[in-house]
């Protein structure tokens, strides 16, 4: 079955899913700080 192969990516990965984990959360941080220097 083709959904059984392992993913060629590498992204089902436990390394994977911790970059795509850190990338999320360095994103909401930014924009985060993004609003908060704009708010005023």
């Amino acid at each position: 079955m083709l959904l059984l192969q392992a993913d060629p990516t590498g992204m089902s990965t436990p390394l994977g899913k911790l970059v795509i984990a850190a990338t999320l959360i360095a994103v909401i941080v930014l924009a985060i700080r993004f609003f908060w220097q704009n708010r005023r």
